[in-house]
């Protein structure tokens, strides 16, 4: 009988065993991971950022824990010899309507505590001279950071806590019980006194094994990215962000640095067709039904369809992708990008069609399960770890064995 059952081996799952290990030293401990290594979903294939917080309402989980992730995930990367940058990011207005919209966000900023400069055309320049721009914010804290190698380190941490590790071993359903919980995998069956549910792309269903109600379902949208060849990687010396359009509930294309000293270009957001549909032909009927049959989605799709079908043309149009590039980079041509690879946001929706715009945890009889943990999820795993240990002895009897 182990005292804690995590699944699911992202950054965010891995980070809540650290932890545990850290806050209840000689805890029996298991991580349950349905592929063959760390990291293989989210946290593997995100952009690697090191985000601030700028983006999000005051107060809520995602702003905090960003803004306070930001320093301790640097602060751990130095401390692990992980490599990160602190490049520091431009949110660049490119046409007038967007300068009280860039105002919006300098303020909202300032709100969130964060370390955030106007800076004018002319400024903009003398540190981006490639880029075509009014104004921007400049968000100096931001960075890259090598994320992949946090969520080894985080392994490593609980390995040497004593913390057991189940890879490739899918959980097929889950029993829970006032005494504990019953998890039947594909390699037989564990059982805990408690389950910490942080499945990601998954997350939802693991809820649901437990009799959980969310109230959401998690919808998968796939992100594309372009690579600038290596002779243009000089174009782009911080990460370059658009001020988001308003009427898109994603940040738009933008450039970002990337840890092994390249570039990429992107994302768009497209429906995946499949919860872990990484290339285009991927498709997975039971998901792609789940989420068409699903009121939510429609009752989201509908408002934003005119901006979805653009999503939909960057997909399969080079030409449109780079267009899109071009609003913050002129010089760009086609030849100067290329593809490569993509990655999948789990987005929590709600039944009446509004995306969950706050990392959600939800507390069972003895489960955990955190349900909405897209970015700024890396920047903030450590901080969502934390929270969640301190909500376990919050809701729950087990750590009796532990006072």
């Amino acid at each position: 009988m182990y005292d804690f059952a995590i699944v699911g081996g992202g950054i965010v799952g891995l980070s809540t065993g650290m932890a545990l290990t850290k806050r209840y030293p000689g805890a029996k401990i298991v991580m349950i991971e349905k592929e063959k290594d760390w990291a293989h979903h989210q946290t593997g294939n995100n952009s690697g950022v090191i985000h601030s917080g700028i983006y999000y309402k005051p107060g809520s989980f995602k702003a905090k824990f960003a803004r306070e992730g930001n320093e301790s995930m640097v602060e751990f990367c130095k401390e692990h010899g992980i490599a990160y940058d602190v490049c520091g990011k431009v949110i660049v207005a490119t046409e007038q309507k967007e300068i009280p919209l860039m105002e919006n966000l300098y303020k909202r900023g300032l709100e969130n505590d964060l370390d955030v400069v106007r800076i004018s055309k002319e400024e903009l320049k003398e540190i981006e001279p490639h880029v075509n721009g009014l104004g921007a914010v400049r968000v100096p804290i931001c960075g890259i950071a090598d994320y992949k190698g946090v969520a080894r380190k985080f392994a490593d941490i609980v390995q040497e806590g004593g913390g057991e590790f189940r890879l490739e071993t899918k959980v097929e359903n889950v029993v829970e019980k006032t005494d504990g919980v019953t998890i039947e995998t594909n390699r037989g069956t564990i059982n805990a006194r408690f389950l910490i549910n942080c499945a990601g792309l998954q997350s939802d269903r693991v809820a649901k094994m437990t009799g959980m109600k969310t109230g959401m379902k998690i919808v998968p949208f796939r992100g594309e990215y372009y690579e600038l060849t290596p002779e243009k990687h000089h174009l782009v010396k911080h990460l370059i962000y658009p001020v988001p359009n308003p009427d898109f509930p994603f940040l738009g294309v933008h450039f970002t640095r990337m840890i092994n000293g390249g570039v990429h270009a992107g994302p768009n957001a497209v429906l995946a067709f499949k919860r872990e549909g990484y290339n285009k032909t991927d498709i997975n009927v039971k998901d792609l039904a789940e989420v068409l049959t699903y009121p939510g989605f429609w009752k989201m799709a509908m408002p934003n369809m005119k901006e979805g079908m653009k999503e939909y043309v960057r997909s399969f149009s080079k030409k449109a992708f780079l267009h899109s590039l071009q609003r913050l980079i002129p010089e760009l041509t086609e030849k100067d990008i290329v593809p490569t690879h993509a990655g999948v946001r789990a987005q929590a929706l709600m039944q009446d069609g509004s995306m969950v715009d706050d990392f959600a945890i939800f507390a069972g009889t003895n489960s955990l399960h955190v349900c909405n943990a897209p970015s700024p999820a890396a920047t903030a795993s450590i901080q969502i770890g934390n929270a969640v240990v301190d909500r376990i002895a919050e809701s729950s009897q087990i750590l009796e064995r532990f006072a």
